[in-house]
């Protein structure tokens, strides 16, 4: 089972950083090449523990969906989603954040991850998959990034109280 882990380093007080890393919208703006929608449950705004979202892209050629589930959520520290269902056997995805002493945010990732077809879906991981996987999370966190350090975050539904 691959675990990958990302930091990331954003120059954003920890409470824009955690409410933007739960937001629906800078999903789909982090992922806009793949055409990633979300399509059922929570489709707009930040995510809650208990909801569920389905998205709709299109990765590796073909058209996916996949439902995830907000397992946990601790405000500016910490929230989890796992696979309810989709083409992966099983995944979790671990959010923390700390706050640095230069008002910077420390933003973590980790990924769990177990693929389809057993030995098959382990050399395609080896192959490709990890590898993959790893480009949409660093993309997701550079576009969070940036959304954070630019102010376009102001543009996004659900980020009013940060005004």
């Amino acid at each position: 089972m691959p675990s990958l882990h990302l930091s990331t380093t954003i120059n954003a007080p920890i409470e824009l950083v955690f409410d933007l890393a739960r937001s629906i919208d800078l999903h789909m703006l982090s992922l806009e090449h793949t055409n990633e929608r979300a399509v059922a449950g929570r489709m707009i705004g930040l995510v809650e523990k208990g909801e569920t979202v389905t998205w709709r892209a299109k990765h590796l050629g073909f058209t996916q969906e996949l439902t995830s589930l907000i397992t946990d959520v601790e405000p500016h520290k910490y929230f989890a989603d796992q696979l309810v269902k989709g083409a992966f056997k099983h995944f979790k995805h671990e959010h923390f954040f700390e706050q640095q002493e230069d008002g910077s945010t420390l933003m973590k990732d980790i990924f769990d991850y177990t693929s389809p077809l057993g030995v098959l879906g382990k050399i395609v991981d080896a192959l490709f998959l990890k590898n993959y996987m790893i480009r949409l999370l660093e993309q997701r966190n550079k576009t969070l990034k940036e959304v954070a350090e630019n102010g376009t975050w102001k543009e996004l539904p659900g980020m009013e109280k940060h005004l």
